[in-house]
């Protein structure tokens, strides 16, 4: 983890895109002392993590965002970096978030293959997952798979940070790179539950929003109550029930923004209301004179890229027919 070549490139990764913040171009100007004394931290067990910047987002739900200072994110970075092969190969094919070559578009493909197959599904996602990841637990998971103690001891210095209006020993912040990689190994348990010790074959899951299809509600049922059990004895957790829903693959499975279908993947309405004010702020902006016709262009190609993954050529020609900015 500390080896200066994987330093330079976590560097590079946590400043993608951040380069003109003055705490980011600080360090990058001063980049080869701040490594050296980063490593010289990390070797001598003296680095501390930063307080974090803490601020809440609206969209696409209301949500609390840790930021933590530049240089911790150096570190985050290089951890995920070793972690991530191990990570990866303890996690089942169907569990889509933070691995390369899976990602939330292939997921929703991946949802619709298995609604061409079964027909029924059901959807379920964790309540207040990242607030109620427990500390114990995801140090003894850790422990399974690690055992350099002077590694563990940064990654528990990461899990121990404290964290505003959570209970003691539970939640791991949104906004650290580390906290998906977590979040992500610890609900694989459950995967394993589910695909190798129970054999259900038609499952996946993009973090904690799990998809199951079967050819019964009362198969789905069953698969609900055993999901369940195991989330509170073994992980602390519990599902949202608000959210929970087993219904026909006909009407529709509600996943990551789309809504898909056995023959088309629509795009959800409150997705589509996200992007037509996004774009319609980003026009504004442009207006204005506070952006320039490539940041507009390079903005507006990133959503359309993304309404392509569902059926909208004709939603897609109207938008931007309609637009006053780009014509």
């Amino acid at each position: 983890m500390i080896a200066f070549d994987n330093l330079l490139r976590a560097t590079k990764q946590a400043a993608r895109g951040k380069k003109e913040q003055p705490r980011v171009a600080h360090f990058l100007f001063h980049m080869e002392n701040e490594l050296f004394q980063l490593q010289n931290e990390l070797t001598q067990a003296s680095w501390q993590p930063s307080n974090f910047r803490v601020f809440e987002i609206r969209e696409p739900k209301p949500r609390r965002i840790c930021a933590a200072d530049f240089r911790d994110r150096v570190v985050h970075h290089a951890l995920c970096n070793v972690l991530k092969p191990v990570f990866d190969k303890r996690l089942i094919f169907d569990t889509w978030a933070c691995r390369t070559g899976k990602g939330s578009h292939k997921a929703v493909e991946r949802a619709q293959h298995y609604c061409r197959r079964y027909a029924y599904f059901l959807k379920c996602d964790v309540r207040r997952y990242f607030d109620s990841v427990d500390h114990q637990v995801l140090k003894q998971l850790l422990r399974r798979m690690i055992k350099d103690q002077r590694l563990l001891s940064v990654i528990d210095q990461i899990i121990d940070h404290p964290l505003l209006d959570t209970l003691q020993g539970k939640g791991i912040p949104i906004g650290n790179l580390t906290s998906q990689y977590f979040a992500n190994m610890y609900l694989g348990e459950l995967d394993h539950e589910l695909k190798d010790r129970q054999g259900i074959k038609a499952y996946m899951r993009y973090m904690d929003d799990m998809l199951i299809f079967a050819n019964t509600k009362q198969e789905l049922h069953s698969i609900l109550n055993s999901i369940e059990v195991f989330l509170k004895q073994k992980l602390k957790l519990s599902l949202k029930h608000s959210a929970t829903q087993i219904a026909p693959v006909s009407e529709g499975v509600a996943f990551l923004g789309f809504r898909v279908f056995p023959g088309l993947i629509r795009l959800n309405p409150q997705s589509l209301r996200r992007f037509k004010r996004r774009l319609y702020l980003q026009e504004l902006a442009y207006q204005s004179g506070k952006s320039d016709v490539e940041y507009l262009t390079a903005s507006v190609q990133s959503m359309i890229a993304h309404m392509r993954h569902a059926n909208t050529h004709r939603l897609r020609q109207s938008l931007l027919s309609s637009s006053f900015a780009i014509g």
